[in-house]
């Protein structure tokens, strides 16, 4: 059974400083930002970039790690870094898939699904935001979600030309547990919320 977490662990603070506080995480997340153009050029550019643009995709989700474990083991952890990291996944996510679809290495549902799925988490978590005061951060099932689609984009810079078709099977996974994910999102933090709104 899911356990529910207590609302206080995601609260909003008044006092929280969204501006950028300059700490290596934080450095790790704009420079994944700065990358994000030009592994998209190089992903436009044609098979005789597929290495470079692999070489970009990489390095970005390896600096995605690298500042997460940067931030929990050496106090690093930041109110800019919080709300600025996940964007940044957001946007490498969302910009691959867009840009792979538009070079024909991708059909058109998988960028359409990732769109509709963050657009979904946005406004839930910004109706928590402003009803509840609750930041909704990333848990381990989210997490593993954006493992599986980045695996799952990593194969497309692999297969061959004529084998772009298995993106159709290949996608299969991390979007049935896109859906899981998002549901379990749902009870944690929006069944809380209506029982609170019922009580009250």
């Amino acid at each position: 059974m899911l356990a529910l977490e207590s609302p206080s662990q995601d609260c909003y603070n008044a006092s929280m400083k969204l501006r950028f506080e300059p700490t290596i995480p934080n450095y790790l997340t704009m420079l994944r930002l700065l990358a994000i153009p030009f592994m998209a050029w190089a992903i436009s550019a044609g098979a005789s970039y597929n290495t470079l643009a692999f070489v970009f995709f990489v390095g970005i989700w390896a600096t995605d790690i690298l500042d997460g474990y940067i931030a929990r083991h050496y106090n690093q952890t930041s109110d800019f870094g919080r709300v600025f990291d996940p964007f940044v996944d957001k946007v490498f996510q969302l910009t691959t898939a867009l840009t792979m679809t538009l070079t024909g290495r991708l059909p058109a549902w998988v960028p359409a699904f990732i769109f509709a799925k963050e657009f979904m988490m946005v406004i839930g978590g910004y109706f928590l935001l402003k009803k509840r005061k609750v930041i909704v951060q990333a848990r381990w099932y989210g997490k593993l979600g954006t493992v599986l689609f980045v695996a799952a984009f990593a194969s497309m810079f692999l297969l061959p030309a004529d084998q772009q078709h298995w993106a159709n099977i290949i996608f299969i996974i991390p979007v049935a547990w896109a859906l899981v994910v998002y549901l379990l999102y749902g009870i944690q933090f929006m069944i809380p919320h209506l029982r609170h709104q019922k009580g009250s």
